[in-house]
């Protein structure tokens, strides 16, 4: 359609005349409301950054010596990041004389990557740097899945509390 009556056909519906493909022989073009093109494409490109996920290691330091209910909150700590979806990386500092034991860090490190391996696994393992022994926990779950999952539960809560505080529908009693 020549040019002319293709702008004069976009006039009369009110709409523009967008060109989509220029390097097309003949030039392709398209009538729309080109303002609301861009907010919806706007609206997509928001929608997709919220649902991305930026990788975070989170990071959880120790000590060999550690006392069983430390133990278990620090576990805790951990378990939580892996839920998230985040990376945990888990560091036991050595000082004085257990530097010359290295083997207690390395149990502590097993213990622990024993006890959460149902929620992460060992992308890293156990290595000594310095004065510090390093290991990396990785979710079995993408952070996407888990913010969806979060979100599902938040809604469900919201949704539940709602539930509750509707007055109770029945017969009033005066």
């Amino acid at each position: 359609m020549p040019l002319a009556k293709a702008l004069e056909l976009a006039q009369e519906y009110d709409l523009d005349l967008v060109e989509v493909a220029a390097n097309a022989r003949p030039p392709v073009c398209k009538l729309m409301d080109y303002g609301k093109f861009k907010y919806e494409s706007a609206m997509k490109a928001r929608e997709a950054r919220k649902n991305q996920a930026h990788t975070v290691i989170k990071e959880m330091k120790l000590r060999p010596k550690i006392d069983p209910h430390d133990y278990d909150t620090k576990k805790g700590h951990v378990v939580r990041f892996l839920k998230q979806g985040d990376k945990v990386k888990i560091t036991i500092m050595f000082r004085g004389r257990e530097q010359s034991r290295p083997e207690l860090g390395f149990r502590l490190l097993q213990r622990l990557a024993d006890d959460v391996s149902d929620l992460g696994f060992v992308e890293s393992n156990p290595k000594q740097d310095g004065r510090n022994m390093i290991m990396v926990l990785g979710p079995h779950k993408k952070k996407t899945e888990a913010m969806a999952e979060a979100r599902e539960a938040q809604a469900a809560r919201k949704a539940e509390r709602q539930q509750q505080s509707a007055p109770a529908e029945g017969p009033a009693e005066a």
